[in-house]
């Protein structure tokens, strides 16, 4: 549907702005799929991104600053999305032995199957993009790219 039908808003000012509005009205909805979509898992987008980002580690530790790094949602406590999944048992923290300010987070065998059963239904989360053929969808990723510079 267009943008300006599920807004309804007549016209914008310039394109510029129409693709700013887009955007933001386009992660509003995709949040909307993936919030669903993770709460049957019990978890949030932004703890699936640590539990994410700490699998890619191959079980080096990480420290809670790396992982803020690393995180797509760069407003997200991390330190408290840590302590969450170590309440759920689904991540482990030691005290860094150089840095005693500092913890390692460790991801556990219940995050890693987790994140396994996860992968088995991603299928389910990509029908959201059933209206995109992979040209397209090649596409998209390159012009957000060139958009980011």
């Amino acid at each position: 549907m267009r943008l300006e039908d599920e807004i309804h808003q007549q016209k914008f000012s310039s394109e510029a702005l129409k693709v700013v509005v887009n955007l933001i009205f386009t992660y509003n909805w995709l949040n909307q799929h993936q919030t669903r979509f993770f709460k049957k898992f019990g978890i949030t987008s932004q703890q699936f991104n640590i539990l994410r980002i700490l699998r890619g580690m191959n079980g080096t530790p990480a420290s809670v600053k790396l992982l803020r790094e690393r995180m797509l949602d760069k407003m997200s406590d991390a330190s408290r999305i840590v302590e969450k999944l170590r309440v759920k048992g689904m991540v482990d923290r030691n005290v860094n032995t150089s840095d005693r300010r500092a913890c390692d987070v460790y991801i556990t065998t219940k995050g890693l199957q987790l994140l396994s059963r996860i992968d088995l239904e991603t299928d389910l989360i990509n029908t959201i993009f059933h209206t995109l053929d992979q040209s397209e969808l090649r596409s998209v990723n390159e012009l957000l790219d060139k958009l980011r510079g």
